[in-house]
């Protein structure tokens, strides 16, 4: 097959593209990149009420569940609309279907048992094990998709702890190439800001991603007396704001230090995170990769602190000196007064972040992408 020869992509995922989550954000740009190379991308996915991206066709396949699994809000296919399954396939020819695993037996596994012999398959897994329990509910799930899992053509994982849980509960080798994010999308005017400091906390306000344990690590900053003011920007909504806000107050700290954003658009998240002298992640467990902490590099973020889990190590593990046990109060304090107050060790971090997120540019991970398409389906057809 021609480099240049236009393909035929789908992208198949159980869940929904309406959110910000790290599975549709990882679709949408890479989906967005391949249209804008000339290629056809078709997105099949569980539901959504987008009916296209960037130009190109949305189907939502099926009827969907929201659960919790790994520290996480999913949406899952209760039942798939094999009708429309069929028909789809029927007058769609794709050159190759791209996975994201773990994968549904209601929803994917049916589609990948309905592809025809010359279709190539690939699939990228997203997860990294966080308790035994889901290195568990992986090695169920491999008993059911039974051969389906011998029908792809190459999988990757998005960082070593996704290929660590890929192999522990799937039983198979993946090869790595990372989230991705586009660099010219995050370019913004450099931000000149007098005082207060600022600290910038940007997610989902769930208990995994540690927005209680900065509250009290900047509760302990306050009482620092050589502490330079400061304010904490909380961005993003969830089922325990309210509980966050009362644990805010009840710290001491008053509503010029700490401020609830509440959702802010992608044009404004850009400029938030462009504003922070230091963009704080501090998730507990749950991650296996970090498109946050790509997003605070690109945008122009000071300093990144992050929580020591291990997809959070797998981008920053060069700089360790970033990293904070988020139950560690104190530890975690004294990080952030150490970068709020020391220019040199500031200047030398954000010279080092603008540096190390130029290798995730999507301009640089598609055409990667892309080669290992080609292959596949060189491979496949070879198989017939």
């Amino acid at each position: 097959m021609a480099d240049r020869e236009q393909l035929s992509i789908a992208f198949l995922a159980d869940d929904t593209l309406d959110n910000d989550a790290g599975v549709a954000q990882y679709v949408k740009r890479l989906g967005g990149w391949l249209s804008r190379d000339g290629h056809r991308v078709n997105y099949l996915v569980g539901r959504s009420r987008l009916e296209s991206w960037r130009g190109d066709p949305v189907y939502s396949l099926a009827h969907n569940l929201t659960v919790r699994w790994n520290g996480n809000r999913l949406s899952v296919p209760l039942w798939a609309n094999r009708r429309a399954i069929q028909r789809l396939l029927n007058e769609r020819h794709y050159d190759i279907v791209h996975v994201q695993a773990p994968y549904s037996p209601l929803l994917t596994q049916l589609i990948i048992n309905r592809l025809p012999d010359d279709t190539a398959l690939i699939a990228t897994f997203h997860v990294s094990s966080s308790s035994p329990l889901t290195i568990t509910g992986g090695r169920l799930l491999r008993q059911v998709y039974g051969r389906s899992l011998k029908r792809f053509n190459n999988l990757i994982s998005v960082s070593q702890p996704a290929a660590i849980f890929a192999r522990q509960a799937f039983g198979v080798a993946s090869q790595q190439l990372p989230n991705t994010i586009e660099l010219d999308a995050f370019k913004s005017p450099p931000i000149t800001r007098r005082a207060p400091k600022r600290l910038v906390f940007l997610g989902r306000l769930v208990k995994r991603k540690g927005c209680a344990e900065l509250l009290m690590a900047v509760a302990s900053l306050a009482k620092h007396t050589s502490a330079p003011a400061f304010e904490l920007i909380i961005a993003g909504d969830g089922p325990q704001r309210t509980r966050l806000e009362r644990l805010s107050r009840k710290l001491g700290l008053s509503s010029a230090q700490v401020k609830f954003l509440g959702y802010v658009s992608e044009k404004d998240k850009v400029k938030l995170l462009a504003s922070a002298d230091i963009a704080c992640f501090p998730a507990l467990y749950g991650e296996s990769f970090g498109i946050v902490l790509l997003e605070a590099m690109a945008a122009g973020a000071k300093v990144v602190i992050a929580g020591d889990n291990p997809g959070y190590r797998s981008v920053l593990a060069k700089s360790p000196q970033l990293l904070v046990d988020p139950a560690e109060t104190k530890l975690f304090a004294d990080k952030l007064l150490h970068y709020l107050t020391n220019k040199p060790a500031t200047d030398n971090v954000q010279q080092w972040l603008r540096a190390e997120v130029k290798q995730y540019d999507i301009e640089k991970v598609g055409p990667k992408l892309l080669k290992l398409y080609r292959r596949s389906i060189a491979k496949q057809l070879g198989r017939r």
